[in-house]
């Protein structure tokens, strides 16, 4: 598995665990409608969440999140509605966006986009 692939793949890892302590419960992780894909559906109170999950090491120069553009978006949001045509009755939604740095040195750092319209 690729180096990127890998990084993903913990930093979903961490943030099913770190969704869970926060009082989430996780659905669905890397739901798929192909080609489109949601990280993690959760829920909490009553709202579902889409979340798409970022991460990245401490010592690159950009934020994770800031990797989410429209088009990104746009295919959140196609995955969504498909997700949502399959498994009625939420009328209450919300587009999230879970950044992760993995410090240099260990420490993680979370950093969670509430509601997200882009």
């Amino acid at each position: 598995m690729a180096a990127h692939n890998e990084l993903g793949k913990e930093g979903e890892d961490l943030a099913a665990a770190w969704l869970a302590g926060k009082g989430y419960k996780i659905l669905h992780r890397n739901w798929v409608q192909h080609p489109h894909e949601i990280d993690i559906i959760a829920c909490k109170g009553k709202f579902l969440h889409f979340i798409e999950v970022k991460t990245r090491k401490g010592n690159e120069s950009t934020r994770p999140e800031s990797s989410v553009n429209k088009q990104k978006f746009r295919s959140i949001k196609w995955a969504a509605n498909a997700y949502l045509r399959q498994n009625p009755g939420n009328p209450w939604i919300q587009y999230d966006i879970l950044a992760i740095t993995i410090k240099q040195w260990g420490e993680t750092e979370y950093f969670l986009l509430e509601d997200v319209y882009l």
